[in-house]
């Protein structure tokens, strides 16, 4: 059983900082990438960051300069530093790795739980 459990939300004002975790637990036999989606009320799920493994990390424009997305390969957990957060970073963020479980199939998308932060103005 593969699970993908996130940390580090919370409240925090304007121009604060955040550092969220996860951590991808199971048989894992690969991970192609992990990353960062968030969503706030009313809206989409969208990408903040992502980082494939031996690849170029990607960052959604709007967060851009202010947050930064990690990986610890030896402990399969991914990061996302938050600094000069906004009020409209406010949502639930998930964390989501693209894994490989079996070795006749390919790497599939997981998801976490989702972990909620508010920035107040």
């Amino acid at each position: 059983q593969v699970q993908l459990v996130e940390s580090g939300g919370g409240l925090v004002q304007a121009g604060g900082s955040l550092r969220l975790s996860c951590v991808a637990s199971g048989s894992i036999l690969s991970i192609r990438d992990m990353g960062w989606y968030r969503q706030a009320p009313g809206k989409q799920r969208e990408l903040v960051a992502v980082s494939p493994t031996g690849g170029s990390t990607t960052y959604a424009d709007s967060v851009k300069g202010r947050f930064t997305i990690s990986r610890d390969n030896a402990k399969n957990t991914v990061y996302l530093q938050m600094n000069s957060l906004k009020p409209e970073d406010t949502a639930v963020y998930y964390c989501n790795a693209g894994l490989r479980t079996t070795t006749w199939g390919g790497h599939y998308d997981y998801w976490g739980q989702g972990t909620q932060v508010t920035v107040s103005s």
